[in-house]
């Protein structure tokens, strides 16, 4: 049942994710003199919210490991691979024009007045994923995969509690 959930969940926040790839598609190619596309700061957080369902989708069931679900070795590996990859693109997902006027972003202001610290913590995340994807490859054990996800956890909660709206 849960991998039914998590798959939902996958299959909706990749159907996000394509809608802001083909609004952002659209409005490279909208004709001139048409109707304007979605600004740079909307496919931005856009782009973003769909990568943040779709981390969730993936980190929720490695979460479960931590609470005693079972632990299948292929499917760490596949998840953290994934997780790296989309924590690889919230790079380019906080240009500081995202903080305008957009009503619907659960990005504080914080972010952008801290954004070294921000910075600092998203390249965290993204080496402490990598870790993750390493300790899941070799195969390594059990123990040492939980105290990788528990890092990924931490890096999570860390931001958020600083820099997202609850």
């Amino acid at each position: 049942m849960t991998r039914v959930i998590a798959a939902r969940h996958i299959r909706i926040g990749a159907a996000l994710l394509g809608t802001a790839v083909a609004a952002a598609a659209h409005a490279q190619t909208a004709p001139a003199g048409g109707p304007p596309g979605p600004s740079p700061a909307r496919q931005a957080v856009d782009a973003r919210r769909a990568a943040f369902v779709l981390i969730g989708g993936n980190f929720r069931p490695l979460g479960a490991i931590l609470k005693g679900a079972p632990a299948d070795a292929a499917d760490v590996e596949k998840k953290a691979t994934r997780l790296a990859f989309l924590a690889s693109l919230l790079d380019e997902n906080f240009p500081d024009v995202s903080n305008l006027g957009q009503p619907d972003t659960k990005a504080k202001a914080d972010l952008w007045a801290n954004r070294a610290d921000f910075d600092q913590k998203l390249k965290g995340f993204q080496t402490d994923l990598a870790a993750l994807v390493k300790v899941s490859a070799d195969k390594g054990a059990p123990d040492a995969i939980k105290a990788a996800l528990v890092t990924v956890g931490q890096d999570c909660k860390g931001c958020h509690e600083k820099y997202r709206e609850q």
